[in-house]
């Protein structure tokens, strides 16, 4: 089996000039949660970074990973709150990382990054969800010492 070489990379803040990649990535994201059983209307694109992400109002921030211009995986973020404990955390909206470019450190130092992110906000620590039939994300989770959280399901209501 042949493996892909990927160049060193850096991890920095996302910016509006990455709108395309991101956008790529995201849909890149949807196809495989689709192709693992996710029929839920996954519309995140370039158009919703930049309407979303930027602003007066942002709804997120991001990093990316980045090696040679090109944009190997991305994560979205936002602050939160955990009023049950009291504390301050940062809730993961969205992490990918392409195809050539796993298993090589790009999550991790993405996970890292941001939890250096949550730290310098005052946050105890990160959250996120996990598609359940997504078992490659939950073992390099796992890996990077994280734990389910018992008890809880998420809940949503439109207005």
């Amino acid at each position: 089996m042949s493996q892909t070489y990927v160049p060193s990379f850096r991890i920095r803040s996302a910016t509006e000039h990455d709108a395309a990649q991101v956008g790529a990535l995201a849909e890149e994201f949807a196809d495989y949660l689709r192709g693992i059983g996710d029929h839920t209307d996954l519309s995140f694109n370039a158009e919703a970074y930049l309407r979303d992400g930027f602003g007066s109002n942002p709804a997120f921030a991001g990093i990316v990973a980045e090696s040679q211009g090109t944009v190997l995986g991305y994560l979205l973020y936002h602050p939160g709150y955990d009023t049950d404990r009291g504390v301050r955390l940062l809730p993961v909206l969205d992490l990918y990382v392409r195809e050539a470019a796993r298993r090589r450190g790009v999550g991790r130092a993405l996970m890292t990054e941001a939890a250096a992110i949550c730290k310098q906000q005052g946050g105890k620590e990160l959250i996120w969800s996990v598609y359940e039939p997504n078992k490659l994300a939950a073992e390099c989770y796992e890996q990077l010492g994280a734990r389910y959280i018992g008890g809880l399901r998420f809940m949503t209501w439109p207005v």
